[in-house]
């Protein structure tokens, strides 16, 4: 088992994800639930290989603390990571997702790893009642943002992006009631504010009643992120960064109905996953999944019981 900070290039910044690599055979439905609730992230990865003949490399599948994903960015990125740094495997790998079919990674020996993931185009919208006091901020404008489910939702600028404290519990209550995943709250960059990054927009996603009240980095999100900025600013290549406490920086190509979507990772942490008693893992899964890897500290976590 691996913990690992996507979209980072430093230990404990970026978005950290679990990533679980699982042998050929049967998902082992609960316990992976289980295992995303011990680890309680805001994504864990599972990725087993896939069948001989298979138009992928390896399955792939997302998990919050309460729900499954339909597609997660960050998660994918980390299990790039994880299989460059224990498996070799560089140049392109292909995920195949529940979801959203057939997704490629491309990893360099040393430096980023891109995703290929399709764009989400958005589709504009009034602003859901309520809005507007949940998030303590008058949207400029909002959009849908097709089957990511997403309300993408544009601020006047970035300070108020930055400064922004919504009502978390008044948000749930409106993704719920509108059937959202998430808001996402975006704005251009200002020339005067920043990390000391050259960026062309900032973010934030909140999803708390999907057990996210803020998610630190968001790849799914730049998937619409990309093609909106790019539409208004008139350029394809873009930098966006998202500011969450850790915050995480993006680049992103578009490419018709593709994103490229380019950030670094940092393995924190390793461990081992021990079966939590009489058939948790089940005849498919003999011995627990074991992953050996680099790190930078030591494991803290060695035995993650299901129960």
């Amino acid at each position: 088992m691996h913990v690992v900070d996507a979209f980072a290039d430093r230990p404990f910044a970026g978005n950290p994800a679990g990533v679980c690599l699982l042998p050929a055979g049967e998902w082992p439905e609960g316990w992976m639930r289980q295992v995303a609730a011990e680890l309680n992230l805001s994504e864990t990865a599972f990725a087993r290989p896939s069948p001989p003949g298979a138009d992928a490399d390896w399955d792939i599948r997302w998990f919050t603390p309460l729900v499954e994903s339909r597609l997660c960015g960050h998660a994918t990125l980390a299990t790039a990571h994880v299989l460059r740094t224990e498996r070799g495997l560089l140049g392109a790998v292909r995920f195949r997702s529940r979801y959203h079919g057939v997704l490629v990674t491309h990893a360099a020996e040393h430096g980023g790893i891109t995703l290929d993931f399709p764009a989400a185009r958005a589709t504009e919208v009034p602003a859901p009642v309520g809005l507007s006091e949940a998030l303590g901020a008058e949207p400029e404008a909002t959009f849908r943002s097709g089957a990511l489910g997403d309300l993408l939702t544009v601020l006047p600028d970035e300070s108020v992006v930055r400064t922004l404290t919504p009502a978390l519990g008044a948000l749930a209550t409106l993704t719920d009631r509108e059937d959202l995943r998430a808001v996402i709250v975006t704005a251009p960059a200002d020339a005067m504010a920043g990390d000391g990054v050259a960026h062309d927009f900032v973010s934030r996603f909140f999803a708390p009643a999907r057990g996210i009240p803020e998610d630190p980095v968001t790849g799914s999100a730049h998937t619409v992120l990309a093609p909106y900025w790019s539409g208004r600013l008139g350029r394809d290549r873009l930098t966006g960064i998202q500011v969450s406490a850790r915050t995480g920086l993006v680049h992103t190509v578009l490419h018709g109905d593709r994103v490229h979507l380019t950030g670094n990772a940092v393995t924190v942490m390793r461990g081992v996953l021990e079966p939590g008693g009489p058939g948790v893992l089940g005849p498919a899964h003999p011995d627990p999944a074991r992953i050996h890897g680099r790190q930078h500290s030591e494991p803290v976590l060695d035995r993650l019981g299901s129960r």
